[in-house]
């Protein structure tokens, strides 16, 4: 239906109807998208990462799995993925981060080329849909992978996206999506260099009754009910 380029460091969105989906390309190698997911007809159903998580005993997301929302309904399935590891622990990054990790480098010094951070970016975007930061949610960073040790310490994974990995997101209700290119908040990498990514929206056949995501936790059945009936 269209395609379109993310640049480094920017915040897109878009509302991603039912029957479509959005493919998500790591150009470069080295991306991080950070996503937040509304439910586009009631924002105040969004994205809930402990659902998520504990519905399917996973703690990274890959093919096969969905998104729920706090209503136990799915907001998007992951239909491809070639990069086989995204993280939904670690959030976003905000301003005193990048100052600490990258330093400063203002706009009215710098232009288009000044540092930006996803938390910034996401407050803006929402502003557009009459949303605040009081409506951030837990994300989802795509193209990053995060493993957690014995000890609960987290540690992020360099070089794990290489160019053309991609993810492929499925529409199951009318969802608000905001992406942020920003890099990783656990990114090691002492230098300013986020990444931009390629997007395309498609049509794409509803969910069969054998479709992997549906299949792929008893749970994830019952999800898929729940969310078709709300379209009845």
């Amino acid at each position: 239906m269209f395609e379109e380029f993310v640049q480094p460091g920017a915040t897109w969105s878009h509302v991603l109807k039912r029957g479509t989906s959005l493919r998500i390309t790591d150009t470069e190698g080295g991306a991080n998208v950070c996503a937040m997911f509304h439910n586009w007809e009631n924002p105040t159903e969004r994205y809930n990462m402990p659902d998520t998580l504990k519905a399917q005993h996973i703690a990274h997301i890959t093919r096969g799995h969905v998104l729920y929302s706090d209503m136990g309904r799915i907001l998007c399935s992951v239909i491809a993925d070639t990069a086989g590891w995204h993280d939904p622990l670690s959030g976003c990054s905000n301003a005193a981060l990048v100052a600490q990790r990258y330093g400063t480098a203002r706009y009215q010094e710098h232009r288009n080329e000044y540092y930006k951070n996803a938390y910034d970016g996401f407050a803006i975007e929402l502003a557009k849909y009459g949303l605040s930061v009081r409506d951030l949610t837990a994300t989802v960073d795509f193209f990053s992978k995060v493993v957690v040790d014995g000890s609960g310490k987290m540690s992020f994974v360099t070089g794990h996206s290489k160019p053309g990995m991609h993810v492929e997101l499925r529409a199951e209700m009318n969802v608000l999506v905001i992406l942020n290119t920003c890099q990783h908040p656990l990114d090691p990498n002492p230098k300013y260099e986020p990444k931009p990514v390629r997007l395309s929206v498609q049509k794409v056949v509803a969910p069969s009754p054998d479709d992997p995501c549906r299949l792929s936790r008893p749970e994830n059945g019952r999800g898929f009910v729940l969310t078709e009936r709300y379209f009845m």
